[in-house]
């Protein structure tokens, strides 16, 4: 009987303790809360003033209980979020205590009028939490203007993962034109199918989510349709004052072989990782051709414009202040540059990452391929290194060093008489103010006049530069003629 007893005490004791050690409170300022999702996202397009309601849970994996003692809105009072934990609404609720091996929900609502043009256009906060002097939180992100987004409704898989996706139709042979009516949003990437064309039309705005980007599949393709003052503009989403200006926050547009109709005029390009690539990506033989003028590629965290193996005529084109180059044309191809600003004073980030402005090669590595040429007429080549010009192009039977500046002021060693004419070099263009990407030129630039004026006969649409402004009997290398 003794036994019996000692054997029940054992047990109430053991219970008793375990009891005790769960209703401990935990105060280790190592310990991690759980949610059930690091982000959430209001998906529904909004047409009306009104709100909506999402949910999601917040869990204790620890056997103690835990004590919350801020759940609040980053932004605060200003929010355009309420949350709501446990019964308590309002932009923070203090000392929320969750037991051990348990979870609470959280409810955030939004109140958006997505019909006011004052609205931004993508609505994000963060919720914080604030458990034994360590912080974690959860964004949040809403839709707060009316526009036509693109959110990836399929994918392909990768060894290396997903490559999420949506079609600009899902028709074939087929155009597709986007007006200025309302902005575009791109989640994931947007494909430009085989058989297909998106035209963009003047004045669209178009807005990349984080890793976002464009891709003119082979065959398919691009027409963004400028015009001066009413330029396309892509751009990231985020619209606070602090990303107005951070580089690499979408990925970029990305054209391949197939279409000769490629056609970028006046566009403004910014914030990408990499503005433009231009590639082959399966038949060097098929056509391939980009035509670009009048355009903007600006802050890029790596490459301003990519282009392999391809075919592009540029005129009055400004690209710069990229991390890396502002401007890589490899594995040979055919370029024509003229009135071109290319300029790199990026000093983001630590400032650039060494390369030059431009780099030019005829090789991959293992194989020679053809460079049927690339002539820059009239341009600008400038930036803060010595040497802003990086040629390495082999001259490899049967390919021949087929590459000419032409009255160009060139920041570089000089290049021989076989391969320049009527260049300047080591002179300053003397930029009106690069930390804002303003590229027009000043009253005391090495630039004013030394462009060939005789190119007008061969190319007449060098007549007007950038901004309108007209060529007659002077020509001022780069983009922007000087006024």
């Amino acid at each position: 009987m003794r036994f019996i007893y000692f054997v029940i005490l054992t047990i109430c004791i053991s219970v008793l303790c375990v009891s005790c050690k769960k209703d401990k409170l935990l105060t280790d300022s190592s310990a991690n809360l759980k949610f059930s999702q690091d982000s959430v996202l209001f998906d529904t397009v909004f047409t009306t003033i009104g709100s909506t309601t999402r949910s999601f849970r917040v869990i204790n994996e620890y056997n103690q209980r835990i004590n919350i003692s801020s759940v609040r809105l980053e932004k605060g009072q200003a929010s355009n979020f309420i949350i709501n934990v446990d019964g308590l609404k309002g932009k923070e609720v203090k000392d929320v205590e969750i037991l051990g091996k348990d979870s609470i929900y959280i409810f955030v609502q939004v109140n958006v009028n997505p019909t006011s043009q004052n609205s931004p256009l993508i609505i994000q906060d963060k919720i914080l939490f604030e458990v034994n002097g360590k912080t974690q939180s959860v964004e949040l992100e809403a839709w707060g203007q009316d526009a036509y987004y693109h959110f990836p409704d399929r994918a392909i898989q990768f060894k290396n993962g997903y490559f999420p996706y949506s079609l600009a139709s899902s028709a074939t042979n087929t155009t597709v034109t986007w007006s200025n009516d309302k902005p575009h949003v791109i989640y994931g990437w947007l494909v430009v199918d085989s058989t297909q064309t998106l035209i963009i039309n003047p004045g669209v705005k178009i807005f990349m989510h984080q890793n976002a980007g464009m891709w003119v599949y082979r065959y398919g393709t691009l027409q963004i349709n400028g015009s001066l003052g009413n330029e396309v503009v892509f751009q990231g989403d985020r619209r606070e004052s602090d990303y107005l200006d951070e580089p690499g926050q979408w990925d970029r547009i990305w054209i391949n072989e197939g279409s000769v109709n490629n056609r970028i005029n006046y566009a403004v390009i910014k914030n990408a990782f990499i503005g433009i690539q231009a590639e082959i990506v399966a038949n060097a033989s098929q056509p391939k051709r980009l035509h670009i003028s009048n355009t903007v590629i600006r802050n890029c965290s790596k490459w301003g414009m990519y282009c392999k193996a391809f075919n592009v005529f540029g005129v009055n084109n400004e690209i710069s202040n990229c991390k890396e180059y502002c401007t890589v044309l490899a594995w040979g191809g055919k370029y024509t540059f003229l009135h071109t600003t290319f300029a790199n004073h990026f000093n983001k980030d630590g400032g650039r990452g060494g390369q030059s402005t431009i780099h030019l090669d005829n090789f991959d590595g293992q194989d020679y391929w053809p460079l049927d040429s690339a002539y820059f007429g009239n341009c600008i080549i400038d930036g803060t290194l010595n040497n802003e010009l990086e040629i390495d192009v082999k001259p490899a039977s049967p390919f021949t060093k087929n590459y000419f500046f032409n009255s160009c002021l060139i920041k570089n060693a000089a290049l021989t008489s076989s391969v320049s004419a009527n260049c300047l070099y080591n002179q300053s263009p003397r930029f009106k103010d690069v930390s804002i990407y303003d590229f027009k030129i000043n009253s005391d630039s090495k630039a004013i006049g030394i462009g060939d004026a005789s190119l007008l006969g061969t190319f007449p649409i060098i007549s007007n530069d950038k901004n309108g402004v007209s060529r007659t009997t002077v020509f001022d290398a780069g983009a922007n003629q000087f006024q």
